[in-house]
């Protein structure tokens, strides 16, 4: 049977990270996140407080980003800013890798970063279980990197692979999200995120292996409505 947009709605992590974002634009958010049951609401940390209080009693999940946008903060910082959005009632953690690491090929610098944040959200959240991803940037990596870094993501523990940070010159890509799948295969999961603003942009992503789909645009996503 044929997926309808409906369907799509506990793939989506609705999101609202631009930088001009304020409470009234993070509330509005996490109403339409309980109309619709979607995943997560995915906010900048300085919103988890907030989200948090705005999603208690709802199956939607607290989604937040560390090391965001570039992953170019230290480990130890990322590891602290987990741990202080799990308290603040983060359930998900999407952390950006640290890029130039993986384009320098540093592979023990990389597999140290991400193991910072994997460890970080088991001491943070010893009671819940909290989901980690990586982003990894696709748009500034080649094949190789990606393959490389994906093998490191899965045995460091992380819990999806996410395309991009929807900042960077290009989002998410099909054939990026076939080629971690590929990959991955089905042990650990594929967050298409960045430039994904309808229906069929996201069933494309889901067609190429992401089983969660990042969007600002996820009420006319589910709604297969394309227009604004």
């Amino acid at each position: 049977m044929a997926i309808k947009p409906k369907d799509m709605a506990k793939m989506v992590d609705h999101t609202i990270l631009h930088p001009k974002s304020t409470a009234l634009d993070v509330k509005k958010t996490c109403d339409e996140a309980k109309e619709y049951d979607f995943a997560s609401v995915c906010v900048n940390p300085c919103f988890v407080p907030l989200a948090a209080k705005l999603l208690e009693n709802s199956s939607v999940k607290v989604c937040t980003v560390i090391g965001f946008p570039l992953g170019a903060t230290t480990s130890e910082t990322k590891a602290y800013e987990t741990k202080d959005a799990i308290r603040n009632g983060a359930q998900e953690i999407d952390m950006v890798a640290n890029i130039s690491a993986i384009k320098s090929h540093s592979w023990d610098v990389v597999r140290e970063d991400i193991k910072a944040v994997v460890d970080a959200t088991k001491i943070a959240g010893v009671t819940k279980d909290i989901i980690t991803k990586v982003i990894i940037e696709t748009c500034y990596l080649d094949d190789e990197e990606i393959e490389k870094v994906c093998q490191i993501c899965k045995k460091a523990g992380a819990d999806f692979i996410k395309t991009s940070t929807g900042f960077g010159p290009e989002g998410a890509d099909t054939e990026d999200v076939s080629l971690i799948r590929k990959n991955v295969g089905r042990s650990i999961g594929v967050k298409a995120f960045g430039g994904i603003s309808t229906f069929e942009e996201a069933l494309d992503m889901l067609d190429a292996g992401a089983n969660r789909i990042g969007s600002t645009e996820g009420v006319s996503i589910v709604t297969g409505d394309d227009e604004e």
